[in-house]
């Protein structure tokens, strides 16, 4: 420990916070992504609502995304108008 007249001495370390629980993440909806390749862009994304994804991401082929995963996002690519890849995450 350095000290000084800098470096007042102290007594304890302070405290230490204890981090809350990490919650358990609601489950995914019962839905194979597959069962959207083919169905207009705008349908699948009403369906997948739905069936119960929070989040549904339609993209472009190709695009630059984010790979993190996101337990209730659904992705599709959509290539004119139709959906032509789906995953989850």
């Amino acid at each position: 420990m350095v000290s000084g007249p800098d470096f007042p001495r102290r007594g304890r370390p302070p405290n230490v916070a204890v981090m809350a629980p990490i919650p358990t993440p609601p489950a995914e909806p019962e839905d194979s992504p597959q069962a959207y390749v083919g169905l207009e862009a705008r349908s699948a994304e009403h369906r997948a609502r739905e069936h119960g994804w929070s989040t549904v991401r339609s993209l472009p082929p190709g695009a630059i995304i984010t790979m993190e995963y996101r337990t209730g996002r659904l992705n599709f690519e959509v290539t004119d108008g139709r959906v032509t890849r789906c995953w989850k995450g």
